[in-house]
């Protein structure tokens, strides 16, 4: 059965950082793209960054810009999201996702796979 992990959200000062770990178990991640997505109370679910198969191709929402970096480990079957100069506005829970695509993309109908979230508070 495949199934993703996610782990490292937590509280953060504005400013700070965290880094998320999407963990993949039952199958391997090397032919999929993995997404990062999050979903603050009373939004709806907001794509964050991508990354390929290959790992060659990543993508970012514009919001995150300059301030989160998407990467993946493939001996580990683990991708990855740094999170830096976080913001109140980067809140919420966050999820990671996978899809067969060979390419990056942004679109959540996309992804197959879904993990259970972390959550992610900004708040001093």
């Amino acid at each position: 059965q495949l199934q993703l992990v996610e782990s490292g959200g937590g509280l953060v000062q504005p400013g700070g950082s965290l880094r998320l770990s999407c963990a993949a178990s039952g199958f391997t991640l090397d032919y999929y793209s993995i997404g990062w997505f999050r979903q603050a109370p009373g939004k709806e679910r907001e794509a964050v960054s991508c990354i390929s198969s290959s790992g060659g191709s990543t993508n970012y929402a514009d919001s995150v810009k300059g301030r989160f970096t998407i990467s993946r480990d493939y001996a580990k079957n683990t991708a990855y999201l740094q999170m830096n100069s976080l913001k109140p506005e980067d809140a919420g829970i966050y999820y990671c996702a996978a899809t067969l695509f060979r390419v990056c993309v942004l679109w959540p109908t996309d992804y197959d796979d879904w993990g259970q979230g972390t959550q992610v508070t900004v708040s001093s």
